[in-house]
């Protein structure tokens, strides 16, 4: 029997879903910390077709389809299916496999919107300017087992964390290559090479995850699940955390939960409501970086967030998220006048939905990897960011020391003769610093925007900018606290940093650059190398002054303390350019006192000022100690003396 040549094939049904009642019950929840591994696009097979099953949330939409490369961006050739009440759509689409481009048609219950958007659970989006999302997937064979096994004793709070913060895109260019950045791949070994040659243990990369807008850093982001493919793909930054892991760097991501840009194919009315973002710009939309505000009290907002933090973790092996602008999050009034704001529901300014998300998001980073770290860029005197959630803290592991980089800052820029009168700006740390486990940050934000580069801030004239700025680095290493270091300052980059442009490598030719990076890898040695110089960074009993009070020759000197009472090193620091000679010290113990770093020294630039190697303790008593030593402090240097 001939077929009827008038009848129309009924189209092929694809039961297949990767979502089930347990994922919508967490994900409405918001207690879904993967959804990466059950909405976006996943290539898989129904009835021994290949294809590639779609899905979306956009609960208030009429209608979702799936436009492509593969449709010619048709809005009616593949429409998704509502999965009951959830607010979730998907599909399975045979023949679409690794590397087709879609985006999501949205059609919205308002009358009249229509919208086409970029995957928000994307594993990667097209090289911006372009904007459609990319079917991938996350296949790697790592060989960073050997790495993990032990990472959790190089995150902890004992251990010596020295950070080199930098710009993926602005580190190292080709510049026969019309200004191009460096890959992944291409970084890798150079980026490696640098930070084990200088000491530091951890890198932190200014955000990678999509962005639209190059110059905000990475700070605006739109791919919460995808790397910039700018760089390459997502296994090329696979490859660079992975050769870095092998040469036993930390790696640390910026990860920015606080706002998010108005881009029309981001986040942003994404079903024609304010799904992710609240809907009154009293509360969704940020006065300042003009972005909108995630709604933290709406429970699917919760579970895309959470799962975008577990997705670093489980499948990039990152080592620590720092947790961008928190203050911002934590405050209703952040950044407002009085009636551009609305109270919480007892009358205060606290976010309490904001709060409670960042509890959640500590708790469940631990719980699955104990091992790593989070970090808190929290810029007011909110209590207890670094202590744990069932004390009543928000349970970060550390907290970036804002107040001590301002005044820090503030106190090197006096010309040291009016120095001893911003003496506190010295010392006031020492009310509050153990009050959190601190990470001291010398970070981009204090070279960008007309602000200069760190050696522009220095007073004097060169040979004195260049010694001020070791004092600096030899200061904040004194210091307890963790410590953190901007790309381009540990060679003195006279230009304040460009995100268009490369570091001036070129500076390394000078004796002077190369000194002050010599300095700096030596710091970097004596910190991890030294236990009184890392054990009790957030603990009291690391640290004890011996003087802070000699305002009149700016001078601090002051102990630091490891697990052994016999194991402690003194400091001294002189922050004018005149020597003091025969300076008395007082010290706990007599013997021999080895000079172990000297600032002043002739191979990091100084004038070669200093203590013949050490000194010897006499019995005499001094700063209520039983020993006494007699030092020469070179001018504008640090000095670090252990008992041999």
């Amino acid at each position: 029997m001939s077929p009827n040549p008038t009848s129309v094939e009924a189209p092929v049904r694809y039961d297949v879903t990767l979502l089930g009642p347990e994922d919508f019950y967490l994900f409405n929840e918001g207690s879904h910390y993967r959804i990466y591994e059950k909405m976006g696009a996943h290539p898989a097979e129904a009835n021994g077709v290949q294809g590639t099953i779609f899905s979306v949330w956009a609960p208030n939409a009429h209608h979702v389809s799936v436009i492509g490369s593969f449709n010619g961006w048709n809005p009616g050739s593949h429409m998704l299916r509502p999965l009951g009440s959830s607010g979730i759509w998907e599909g399975f689409i045979p023949g679409v496999g690794k590397g087709a481009l879609y985006k999501f048609h949205v059609a919205s219950t308002q009358l009249g919107y229509e919208s086409d958007r970029a995957d928000p659970v994307a594993i990667l989006d097209e090289k911006p300017p372009l904007t459609a999302s990319v079917v991938w997937d996350l296949h790697y064979d790592w060989n960073d087992a050997a790495f993990l096994e032990h990472r959790g004793g190089a995150n902890s709070v004992h251990a010596p964390i020295s950070i080199y913060e930098m710009h993926l895109g602005s580190w190292m260019r080709v510049a026969e290559e019309q200004n191009r950045p460096l890959t992944y791949r291409e970084i890798a070994p150079k980026l490696a090479d640098h930070l084990n040659r200088l000491g530091f243990t951890h890198v932190e990369l200014l955000p990678i995850m999509e962005h639209p807008f190059y110059g905000s850093w990475g700070y605006q982001t739109t791919g919460y699940f995808a790397p910039t493919a700018r760089f390459g793909t997502p296994q090329d930054l696979m490859y660079l955390i992975d050769y870095l892991h092998q040469h036993n760097i930390s790696v640390i991501l910026d990860w920015v939960p606080s706002h998010f840009p108005s881009d029309g194919h981001g986040l942003a009315f994404f079903d024609g409501t304010h799904l992710f973002e609240h809907s009154d710009a009293r509360q969704g939309f940020h006065p300042d970086w003009k972005t909108h505000i995630f709604n933290y009290g709406r429970s699917e907002v919760r579970s895309f967030l959470l799962s975008s933090a577990m997705f670093w973790l489980d499948k990039y092996h990152v080592d620590g998220l720092r947790v961008d602008a928190v203050a911002s999050m934590l405050y209703l009034d952040y950044s407002r006048k009085e009636g551009e704001w609305i109270p919480n529901r007892y009358g205060g300014r606290e976010n309490l939905e904001a709060i409670d998300f960042l509890r959640r998001f500590n708790l469940e980073a631990y719980g699955e990897h104990p091992d790593i770290q989070t970090y808190a860029e929290e810029s007011t005197s909110y209590p207890m960011v670094s202590r744990p959630t069932h004390l009543g803290g928000l349970g970060f592991g550390f907290k970036w020391d804002m107040g001590w980089m301002h005044d820090t800052l503030q106190y090197f820029s006096q010309d040291p003769i009016h120095r001893q009168y911003h003496h506190n700006k010295l010392t006031f740390r020492m009310l509050y610093s153990f009050h959190e486990n601190f990470v001291l940050p010398l970070s981009h934000d204090e070279v960008v925007h007309g602000k200069g580069s760190l050696i522009g801030k220095m007073p004097g004239d060169d040979w004195q900018r260049f010694a001020n700025l070791r004092l600096l680095y030899g200061y904040m290493f004194a210091q307890p606290g963790k410590k953190l270091l901007f790309m381009g300052c540990e060679f003195g980059q006279y230009r304040e940093w460009s995100h268009d442009r490369s570091l001036d490598w070129n500076l390394l030719e000078f004796p002077r650059h190369r000194g002050l990076m010599a300095w700096v890898e030596q710091l970097n040695r004596l910190y991890s190398s030294q236990q009184a110089m890392h054990w009790f960074d957030n603990d009291p009993r690391g640290f004890e002054w011996v003087d802070c009070n000699d305002a009149p020759t700016s001078v601090v000197s002051l102990l630091r303390k490891g697990q052994s009472e016999e194991d402690c090193i003194l400091v001294a620091c002189n922050f004018t350019p005149v020597p003091r000679l025969g300076y008395r010290v007082g010290v706990p113990a007599g013997g021999y006192w080895k000079e172990l770093l000297n600032s002043d020294a002739q191979e990091y630039g100084g004038s070669g000022v200093g203590n013949m190697g050490g000194t010897e303790a006499l019995a005499e008593s001094t700063h209520g100690r039983p020993f006494t030593l007699r030092l020469t402090l070179p001018p504008l240097a640090a000095l670090f003396l252990k008992r041999a």
